[in-house]
């Protein structure tokens, strides 16, 4: 396989080098273990310094790096789009966790660092945008609330902090069986999405009607 090929699984320790080598890989899943004190220190020292270095790399790669380098970079096989998806992910928690309590907060770095993505794409520093983050944690919700509300399929009405409560709170209960409610969605899905296709259908053609 070629250089931009899929590089392996996330947790095999014989993938190409990234930020980790391939003892480090081993080191922090525990598939090694015969280390000494001493020799686990001098391990998490190197790799901290690798992390920090890495981090500093990003002005270099945002800076210098070519449009069709990054494109390719964020191009992954089909077989390897869930693992990088997650690593993205990963890559955006781990940023989050580690700089609480930094002196700049997360969300003001991410404004500037979208802010300067989008006027990288404009070619011009005349393109700002307002750049939204929150955390909110979900608390105790209204259940009868809720269940009403899909009662009467209003479910434009739910939030999203709602709608993840809710879900969370069906997948852990016992009454509810995730492989009988995969199976009659399967079921109902062919039917929802010809009602989906048919909105689409009646809004475009209003839209016709309105133009004419």
């Amino acid at each position: 396989m070629d250089d931009d090929g899929y590089p392996g699984p996330t947790d095999d320790p014989d993938r190409a080098r990234g930020i980790l080598t391939p003892s480090d890989r081993e080191f922090l899943l525990g598939t090694k273990t015969d280390y000494t004190d001493h020799s686990k220190k001098q391990k998490r020292n190197r790799i901290r310094r690798r992390v920090r270095n890495a981090i500093l790399d990003f002005t270099i790669l945002f800076d210098h790096l070519e449009a069709r380098d990054r494109e390719t970079v964020f191009d992954p096989d089909d077989d390897a789009r869930d693992a990088y998806t997650q690593g993205i992910t990963d890559m955006l928690g781990f940023l989050h966790l580690g700089t609480m309590g930094y002196y700049t907060p997360f969300k003001d770095m991410l404004s500037e660092g979208v802010n300067k993505a989008e006027q990288r794409l404009a070619g011009s520093d005349y393109r700002m945008v307002n750049v939204e983050f929150n955390v909110d944690p979900v608390g105790r919700i209204d259940v009868d609330e809720v269940i009403d509300t899909l009662e009467n399929g209003e479910f434009e009405q739910l939030t999203d902090e709602e709608l993840r409560a809710f879900v969370r709170l069906f997948a852990d209960s016992d009454e509810f069986s995730l492989d009988a409610a995969r199976e009659e969605m399967h079921a109902q899905m062919e039917a929802f999405a010809e009602r989906v296709e048919a909105a689409d259908r009646a809004r475009d053609d209003a839209v016709d009607a309105l133009e004419k």
